[in-house]
């Protein structure tokens, strides 16, 4: 089954990098980049298989002043 992500919401300068990681930190793959009404209107991804098998992910955007913007979560 597919593990959903929504991203309603951020701070920082648009565009975004969109990634997925271990929740710690680690094996971080590319997503997308979206920008600032993307997100506004609620941006929506599938984590792709085979990494939509983990109990937590973390979520890690970089801005366009390369800012890192992360958060982890249980599934």
């Amino acid at each position: 089954m597919a593990v959903q992500v929504t991203i309603s919401s951020i701070t920082g300068s648009s565009p975004y990098d969109v990634y997925i990681c271990q929740s710690a930190g680690t094996q971080c793959f590319y997503i997308s980049t979206v920008t600032q009404a993307e997100i506004d209107s609620t941006y929506i991804f599938d984590i792709p298989i085979p990494y939509d098998t983990s109990s937590s992910y973390m979520l890690k955007l970089i801005d366009n002043n390369g800012c890192i913007i992360s958060g982890t979560t249980s599934v």
